[in-house]
């Protein structure tokens, strides 16, 4: 792999690159989240990139397009393009999920910008700051994401 790490913290998750956009032929890239209790991601949206998720291990809250449902290992869950969605590890041990986009560009771009950089395959969460949403959202607008908080330190309203 041709980058120093493959692996981010970003919102209490370890994102590990599996196979990056570049790698697939601009195809697809797929990261494995390692999220841990109560972690997840904000409510966002993306049309440059198509997303799926498979539950590996661990109950997830998913919330797609206003609708909220659990889903556990082997479910199966995809996102229409464009769709409002979330998730959250509503258990009270770390879950895991394979996430597959096409082409992959906008979470590749915002993860590696956006996360912090860890060791290769960490598996022990670091310490939880709270994000700047402000900022996190320019980088997401860059990649072409828009995360669906209001502004402020912790997604409070400014």
């Amino acid at each position: 792999m041709s980058t120093a790490t493959d692996t981010y913290h970003l919102f209490g998750n370890l994102v590990r690159f599996l196979a990056r956009s570049p790698e697939t032929g601009g195809a697809y890239c797929l990261v494995e989240t390692l999220s841990a209790p109560g972690a997840g991601a904000p409510p966002n949206r993306h049309p440059g990139d198509d997303e799926a998720f498979y539950v590996v291990e661990g109950t997830f809250e998913f919330m797609l397009d206003g609708k909220t449902f659990t889903a556990g290992p082997g479910d199966f869950v995809k996102v229409p393009t464009g769709a409002a969605h979330a998730f959250k590890n509503v258990g009270k041990e770390p879950a895991r999920l394979l996430v597959i986009n096409t082409p992959g560009l906008v979470h590749e771009g915002f993860y590696t910008q956006a996360g912090d950089a860890v060791p290769s395959r960490t598996r022990e969460f670091p310490p939880l700051q709270a994000p700047d949403i402000t900022a996190l959202k320019a980088i997401a607008e860059r990649n072409g994401m828009e995360i669906l908080l209001p502004d402020g330190p912790q997604g409070e309203a400014a």
